[in-house]
């Protein structure tokens, strides 16, 4: 027999810290658990009740009961959203005249399932009538808590490269592509940034900043509607279309997680911040 140890109850506090910062959100289980055959489950309706309407979470259903004993009662996965959750996105989205109107409108969209594991709406922060707007991914656990976007480590380098070209959150405009924060930080699906993508697009054509700053692969690839990664983009300037037919001169640039994990690229960071500054200088 194994000899098990006391747990230090200091050390397990920290340990569950640990975790929490992590985004570990459930414990595992002995038995292994296949999440794509529950996702993609289908389960038929019973007389009793009209069919689940797809993108929101459904309600228990009984399962046949065993011969003597009460009936176990199984609960149905939440359905996933279809396209029809990305156009009922598209026309929320078309219906925002200001910038409150659609964190409103994004306050009451039910259609992405990233909103009910967040614990926050992350809109945006900074001045929305500046002539400079950033676009990140998606927030990460402080964003999720505070309800801002770029708080947490990433969002204080941020801050430290707008100083180095005189900016500030004062003057600039910072949001993300994606505005709740995904389980345990994990990567949006397509079909969440699909769902997503409208509001985003709707976001930058009312704000509409002189610049566009696109933060990252993710970001730089749905804005700039293209395939190639950003190292390859960054440092070159482009150019975001809206729906209305405003062309914004866009750069790609590293996003600031990344260049935590890699400080050798901070330098072409600055390159092309300095290019953001020039370009600003240039059209004022």
């Amino acid at each position: 027999m194994i000899p098990t140890m006391p747990l230090d109850p200091v050390r397990l506090r920290e340990l569950l810290a640990f975790y929490a910062d992590a985004g570990v959100d459930e414990a595992l289980v002995e038995e292994p658990l296949n999440r794509f055959a529950e996702a993609s489950a289908k389960i038929p309706p019973t007389p009793e009740a009209a069919p689940p309407v797809s993108g929101t979470t459904s309600s228990t259903e009984r399962a046949p009961s065993a011969p003597g004993g009460p009936a176990p009662v199984a609960a149905r996965p939440a359905s996933i959203p279809d396209e029809a959750q990305a156009a009922r996105a598209r026309e929320a989205a078309r219906q925002a005249k200001t910038l409150d109107e659609l964190k409103a409108i994004l306050t009451d969209f039910d259609g992405c399932n990233l909103k009910f594991t967040a614990k926050n709406l992350v809109f945006a922060d900074g001045n929305p009538e500046a002539d400079l707007m950033l676009v990140g991914e998606a927030p990460g656990r402080d964003e999720d808590l505070q309800g801002l976007p770029f708080v947490g480590r990433s969002g204080q380098l941020l801050d430290r490269m707008l100083a180095a070209i005189g900016r500030d959150r004062g003057s600039a405009y910072i949001t993300n592509v994606i505005p709740w924060r995904p389980p345990g930080n994990r990567d949006p699906s397509p079909l969440e940034t699909e769902i997503c993508r409208p509001f985003i697009e709707r976001h930058i054509e009312l704000a509409a900043p002189r610049v566009l700053v696109t933060l990252g692969n993710p970001s730089t690839k749905l804005l700039l509607n293209t395939q190639t990664g950003i190292m390859r983009l960054r440092g070159t300037w482009s150019v975001h279309r809206t729906s209305s037919g405003l062309e914004i001169p866009t750069m790609p640039t590293l996003h600031p997680a990344y260049l935590l994990r890699n400080p050798a690229h901070k330098k072409l960071a600055w390159r092309d911040f300095l290019a953001i500054k020039m370009k600003l200088a240039s059209d004022g």
